[in-house]
């Protein structure tokens, strides 16, 4: 077995070795993985904190020992980077942009310099959720994308939730496995997260609870719509869009 840390800002993750291959998810700044099979040009990764699995390329990957993988899946205080944009420096003094949501305590490990604002503890805060959620206002819907220039509805939930320490699945049926259900959009609260299904019951598209029925999730962009027992009211289109399933607590 092989293990690996992303050293790069951003790094593509794709079902099948082959660049022209579907976006499934990206690697940010500090992910670290399971190496689970490798070829010549691309490895095939899991991901150690939510086990999704694809194809990066070889030139991206950057490997690290069994034992400093440990060292790192033991940590309890990882840190994240919580501006939409930062740098790190190498050890050349060249500059390498973040984006929010990496995990800079890695950084040491690199052998690279953070300096800059990051989340230091886990936080059951859930207005601070909400606070960041709302960086990602407008940013662009990318299927398969986890940075504010490109994301998808269960990579902008996974990140929002990541910046205060806490775990989601990479995708929305998987998210809709966590927590606590509730009986009643009434019962939420603001930071919860609302799924929404498809005709055929396929749940497809997740979003985070605002104050006062609002729900801010991905929709060609991050934007803040009406959400009622049915499921979220477009107010520009004036239409229903998407049909709530479930709503979860998380904590």
């Amino acid at each position: 077995m092989q293990y690996g840390i992303c050293p790069l800002s951003v790094v593509p993750v794709r079902l099948l070795p082959e660049d022209t291959s579907e976006l499934i998810s990206q690697l940010l700044y500090g992910d670290y993985y399971k190496v689970i099979d490798t070829r010549k040009f691309w490895s095939k990764i899991r991901i150690t904190h939510d086990g999704c699995e694809g194809w990066v390329s070889n030139l991206q990957l950057k490997l690290i020992t069994e034992e400093e993988y440990n060292l790192i899946t033991a940590r309890d205080n990882h840190k994240y980077a919580n501006d939409l944009i930062s740098f790190v420096a190498t050890a050349e003094n060249t500059l390498i942009p973040i984006v929010i949501g990496s995990t800079i305590s890695n950084a040491t490990l690199l052998q690279h310099t953070f300096e800059g604002s990051a989340t230091k503890i886990k936080s059951n805060d859930k207005h601070k959720l909400i606070e960041a959620a709302l960086l990602y206002l407008n940013a662009p819907y990318l299927w398969g994308g986890m940075t504010p220039f490109g994301i998808d509805s269960a990579g902008f939930t996974q990140l929002v939730y990541k910046i205060n320490g806490h775990n989601l699945l990479r995708n929305a049926g998987q998210q809709a496995t966590q927590g606590e259900a509730l009986s009643f959009i009434e019962e939420s609260e603001a930071g919860d997260l609302a799924f929404f299904d498809t005709n055929e019951g396929v749940i497809n598209h997740v979003g985070i609870i605002m104050q006062n029925n609002y729900v801010i999730h991905v929709s060609g962009t991050v934007r803040i719509d009406r959400i009622d027992h049915t499921g979220i009211f477009n107010t520009d289109s004036k239409t229903y869009t998407h049909k709530l399933r479930v709503i979860k607590k998380i904590f």
